[in-house]
């Protein structure tokens, strides 16, 4: 058992928060961990743009799933002193749903976030191009020889968007954005700062060293961190003392099947795949994706990010190849002519 004095101070439950996701979002720069080159950067944005009474430049945040890209589209507009109007790629149809929003939910500096960008309707982002350029929307009326085409002004506004694949950004999209950055994968000691200031705002008992344990385990992910935590937590009520010690999230981690460099079941299966079925690779993300039978884009944004980052698979011209520590991981031999 810990000493009583290591144990977190868990008594300050947030009485403002609308939920539990909402309680553990960061609501200002100074609250958010990590990502310290991103925050410096905007901070001056920010401010700049205030002192010249200017909307926010548009910003382009582009990660895998769960590092903080909807956190920070709702930071920029309580920083800025804006509202905030959330949508998604996929809601957006038609430009009559893009004009609807520009024009009657918007007021000038509020940030339109339209998260999965990528995903938007071609007719839309065509559309949105002069709205981002010029606070310009054009929307044509009737059809045929008889149409017409309008020209509404806008709201001088902030376009925030957030993707998990910015490849698929179209040029004259992605070039529309003044501010653009690549949220990366999270520090132990960042995620550990963020599991502490979790566990106090969930009214959970931990100690640091639990923590982070539960830190090595979550894939540099404040959500998956977050996750893990409360269910970890779970473990401390019916095998603990109701505190998350370092032997409490391990047990958690060890029942869920989550090992010490944060790979589950699924991740073990790729590469199980990946070495035994294809030999090593080099193999294309479709039949690798198949063999375990997953969608490709739950592969490609998802899972392989952090594989990749934690060196298990290589991308190579003639697709994935598992590296000597999948190899050693799985306790497998490395064929001889492997790549590396």
């Amino acid at each position: 058992m810990s000493n009583q004095n290591d144990i977190l101070d868990v008594k300050q439950l947030s009485e403002e928060a609308g939920g539990m996701e909402a309680a553990l979002r960061p609501g200002t720069l100074d609250e958010f961990v990590g990502q310290d080159n991103l925050k410096s950067n905007l901070r001056v944005f920010i401010e700049a743009a205030r002192a010249r009474q200017e909307a926010l430049d548009h910003c382009l945040f582009y990660a895998p799933p769960g590092l903080g890209k909807t956190t920070l589209a709702n930071i920029l507009a309580k920083e800025m002193g804006v509202n905030i109007k959330v949508t998604s790629g996929p809601v957006l149809a038609r430009p009559g749903d893009l004009a609807a929003m520009l024009t009657t939910e918007l007021a000038d500096g509020d940030i339109l976030f339209i998260d999965e960008i990528h995903r938007l309707n071609p007719a839309v982002e065509e559309a949105l191009y002069p709205a981002m350029e010029d606070f310009t929307f054009f929307i044509n009326t009737g059809k045929g020889p008889g149409s017409t085409t309008l020209k509404l002004a806008v709201p001088k506004f902030t376009l925030v968007g957030a993707t998990t694949r910015s490849g698929l950004l179209t040029g004259p999209l992605r070039d529309r954005f003044g501010i653009v950055f690549n949220l990366g994968f999270y520090e132990i000691s960042e995620i550990t700062d963020i599991l502490a200031r979790s566990a106090r705002l969930l009214n959970i008992a931990a100690d640091r060293a639990g923590l982070t344990e539960l830190a090595k385990r979550s894939r540099g992910t404040p959500r998956i961190a977050n996750r893990l935590l409360r269910r970890a937590r779970d473990f401390a009520q019916v095998k603990g003392q109701g505190v998350i010690t370092q032997e409490i999230a391990t047990l958690a981690m060890n029942s869920l099947d989550i090992d010490n460099e944060g790979l589950d079941s699924v991740d073990k299966r790729i590469l199980e795949a990946l070495i035994d079925r294809f030999n090593g690779g080099p193999v294309g993300v479709e039949n690798l994706a198949i063999a375990v039978s997953e969608a490709v884009d739950t592969l490609t944004d998802a899972i392989e990010p952090y594989l990749i980052k934690a060196g298990f698979i290589a991308r190579t011209p003639r697709g994935r190849v598992a590296t000597p520590k999948a190899y050693k991981h799985l306790n497998r031999k490395p064929a001889t002519d492997l790549l590396f």
